[in-house]
C-alpha cells in the first residue's frame, strides 16, 4: 500500500510540474519574465507553496522552462532527420524553431549563446540543440541543398532574426511567408555578380577575392586570433 501511495504522490508531483511549466511558459510569453510566481501558480491552479517546492527561485523555473523548450526542439529535429530528406529536414526544423520561439524572445538569447545563462542543465540542452542543428545543416550541405559557405552560427543568427520578424507581424500568415522567404536565402544560388562584403571582420581592411573556397573573414592571423580572444572573453 505504501508503494502505491508513494507512486501516486510521484505521479501527482509530475503532473503538477508539467502544469507549472506549461503555465510558466505561457505567462512568460504573454507578460515577460517579470511575471510573479504567484501568477504562475494561479494559472497552473496549484498553491504557491507547490511552485516553491518544485522551483525555489524564479531563475530555477526559467531554466526549467527553457530546458523543456529546447529539448522539445531537439526531439523535433531528430525526428525530422530520421523521416525526411536532408534539405527538407533542415528547412522544416528551422520553421519549427521559428514558430515555437517567436513569442519567447529570451529563448533566442539562450540559443544564440547568451553568457548570462551558465546553468549546467540549460547549457547541456543548448549543446544538444546545437548538435542537432549542426547535423541537419551539414547533411543538407552535403546533399547540395544549402550554401556551403554557411556555418551553424550563421543559421542560428538567421533563425533568431526570423523569430523577431514573425513576432513583429500582426498577420501571422504574412509573417510566415516572409520567414520562408528569408530562409530561402540559405539555398544555393548562382548570380553573375553576387553581393560580397570583402572586408576583414576585425579591422575592416579590404580582402582579396578568392576564386574558390569559402570567402575569407580576416586579413591575417593577427586579426583571426584577436577575434577569437574576444569571442572567448565575451
Amino acid at each position: 500500500m505504501t508503494t502505491l501511495i508513494n507512486g501516486g504522490d510521484r505521479a501527482d508531483a509530475r503532473r503538477n510540474r508539467a502544469k507549472m511549466l506549461t503555465a510558466a511558459g505561457e505567462a512568460f510569453a504573454a507578460e515577460g519574465l517579470e511575471v510573479p510566481l504567484g501568477e504562475i501558480a494561479r494559472r497552473a491552479r496549484v498553491g504557491a507553496g507547490t511552485v516553491y517546492r518544485h522551483f525555489p527561485t524564479k531563475q530555477a523555473l526559467l531554466e526549467a522552462v527553457f530546458v523543456q523548450h529546447l529539448d522539445g526542439l531537439v526531439a523535433s529535429g531528430e525526428r525530422l532527420m530520421a523521416q525526411l530528406p536532408p534539405t527538407q529536414a533542415l528547412f522544416e526544423f528551422l520553421q519549427v524553431v521559428v514558430e515555437k520561439t517567436d513569442k519567447g524572445g529570451h529563448i533566442c538569447d539562450v540559443v544564440a549563446g547568451d553568457a548570462s545563462w551558465p546553468h549546467p542543465m540549460l547549457t547541456a540542452s543548448v549543446q544538444r540543440f546545437h548538435q542537432v542543428l549542426t547535423a541537419l545543416l551539414y547533411a543538407a550541405q552535403r546533399s547540395g541543398g544549402v550554401r556551403a559557405d554557411l556555418d551553424r552560427d550563421d543559421v542560428v543568427a538567421l533563425t533568431v532574426g526570423c523569430a523577431a520578424i514573425l513576432r513583429g507581424r500582426h498577420d501571422r500568415s504574412a509573417g510566415l511567408s516572409l520567414v520562408r522567404l528569408v530562409l530561402d536565402s540559405l539555398r544555393p544560388t548562382v548570380t553573375e555578380q553576387p553581393f560580397r562584403d570583402d572586408r576583414c571582420e576585425e579591422c575592416g581592411a579590404v580582402l582579396p577575392l578568392r576564386s574558390t573556397g569559402r570567402p575569407a573573414r580576416y586579413c591575417g592571423a593577427t586579426c583571426r586570433q584577436r577575434a577569437r580572444r574576444r569571442r572567448l572573453a565575451g
